[in-house]
C-alpha cells in the first residue's frame, strides 16, 4: 500500500496533476508523522486508518463549510476525499454491513444499549476501512433501542 502511493506521488509529479499530488502529499506527510508515533513502518492496515482518518477529517471540514456556504471549498474537499478513497480496500454495500452486524448481535447477544462496545468489538475488525465507521454505529444504535 506504501509503495502505490509513492509511485503515484511520482506518477502525479510527472503529470502535473497539482490537485492529486497535494492530497498525496499531505497524505505522505501523515504517514511520516504515524511512523514517527509508532517509530516503525506502517503496515497495509495502518495505512488505510491514517487514510480513513483523513478522509475522516475532510467530511468534518465539508460539514463546518456547508455552514458558512463556502461551496467552492465544499467542491474542493469533496474532490481530496475522491482521491483518498482510491486507497481504500472495495467498500462494502450497506447489506453486506448489515449482514456482518446480525451475526455480532447473534454472536454477542446484546441485551442493553451498554452492550455497544462488545459489538463494535465484535464488527471492527471486519469493517474498518471498508464502511464508514460513524454509520455502523449509528445503526447498531438503532437495533440496540
Amino acid at each position: 500500500m506504501r509503495e502505490r502511493i509513492l509511485n503515484d506521488l511520482k506518477e502525479a509529479m510527472k503529470a502535473q496533476d497539482k490537485e492529486k499530488l497535494s492530497v498525496i502529499r499531505m497524505l505522505k506527510g501523515s504517514m511520516q508523522m504515524e511512523e514517527l508515533n509508532k517509530k516503525h513502518e506502517l503496515t497495509d492496515e495502518e495505512v488505510i486508518n491514517v487514510v480513513t482518518k483523513e478522509i475522516k477529517s475532510r467530511r468534518d471540514s465539508i460539514k463546518e463549510f456547508e455552514k458558512g456556504n463556502r461551496n467552492d471549498l465544499i467542491e474542493k474537499t469533496a474532490a481530496e476525499i475522491d482521491i483518498l478513497k482510491a486507497y481504500l480496500p472495495e467498500q462494502l454495500s450497506e447489506e453486506e454491513v448489515l449482514q456482518i452486524i446480525n451475526e455480532a448481535f447473534d454472536i454477542v447477544k446484546p441485551e442493553s444499549p451498554r452492550d455497544m462496545g462488545k459489538i463494535m468489538k465484535e464488527v471492527s475488525p471486519k469493517l474498518k476501512g471498508r464502511y464508514d465507521m460513524g454509520k455502523v454505529s449509528s445503526i447498531i444504535k438503532e437495533k440496540l433501542n
